[in-house]
């Protein structure tokens, strides 16, 4: 197994020398001349990855063990699989459970209809997932957004290659307000990123499908974005966030249910900031 840490030049540690005391010699470092950016960063892993198979693990994430042994289990039974994935736990960034990804299904093997299941919505982290080398090769890197660069990633795959599964739980993704994904929450430009990737997803999809699928999409993620914007005001009382991720929903998807929720979530704010003023 090649283990390799690639650095996109950070500022914040002496990387290789913590990867030099942890590894012992046998993780690898390779750190960027200059900050290139997520997607390039991601492209210069699979550039410099010589294996059959390939897991990008971002620095905040964890696998379980028997992870690797579980996902090699899966390419081995599945030779037409493109790509093997398990079920996640969500933690926060003290480690604390949030919440566990409901199974794709409750059976080990290859999903079925996972294409349109795929392109609806996003179901599948880095951390979960790993990918056979050829695939890469043949489709490309990721590319066009920051946030949901892997969502149009695996729908692209789901095009061409069937998906192994196992609903076990194997990987720890991690969400907390200083990632990349966090800071993209306060500004709502990951809901920008999110209906440029629904555009993407399009080219991947039967005519018959593209836009039952679309809809679908973009109704998921603008309830998404009220969600989102209230937990913007309850933990951090950050109105002009809330206005963002409003604005941005409302590109997405409007309807009277979504009207009703920000009527809703206007109210409230008003009576708290009534009450605190008292």
């Amino acid at each position: 197994m090649q283990i390799e840490v690639v650095d996109d030049a950070s500022t914040d540690a002496n990387v290789e020398a913590l990867v030099k005391q942890i590894g012992g010699g046998r993780i690898a470092y390779f750190r960027q001349p200059e900050n290139v950016g997520s997607l390039r960063n991601f492209e210069t892993c699979i550039n410099r990855s010589r294996g059959e198979l390939i897991h990008i693990l971002h620095g905040d994430d964890l696998v379980r063990l028997g992870f690797y042994e579980k996902l090699a289990y899966l390419f081995s039974k599945y030779p037409e699989a493109g790509a093997a994935f398990c079920r996640y736990n969500c933690i926060d960034e003290n480690g604390k459970s949030l919440y566990v990804k409901s199974p794709e299904s409750s059976q080990e093997g290859v999903l079925t209809d996972w294409l349109l299941t795929i392109a609806e919505r996003q179901r599948i982290q880095y951390a979960a997932i790993a990918v056979r080398r050829e695939v890469y090769e043949k489709l490309g890197s990721f590319y066009g957004v920051n946030y949901g660069e892997d969502w149009e990633m695996w729908v692209r795959i789901a095009r061409h290659y069937p998906f192994a599964y196992t609903p076990s739980i194997l990987a720890d993704y991690r969400k907390h307000p200083h990632s990349i994904s966090g800071k993209k929450y306060l500004t709502g430009q990951y809901l920008k990123d999110i209906y440029i990737v629904t555009e993407l997803i399009q080219s991947h999809l039967p005519i018959e499908s593209k836009q039952h699928i679309l809809r679908r999409s973009r109704r998921y993620y603008a309830s998404y974005g009220i969600k989102m914007a209230q937990n913007s005001w309850t933990k951090l009382k950050d109105e002009q966030a809330v206005n963002l991720q409003i604005k941005h929903a409302l590109k997405l998807h409007k309807s009277p249910w979504i009207y009703w929720s920000i009527a809703k979530l206007y109210i409230k704010l008003a009576l708290d900031k009534a009450w605190r003023s008292v």
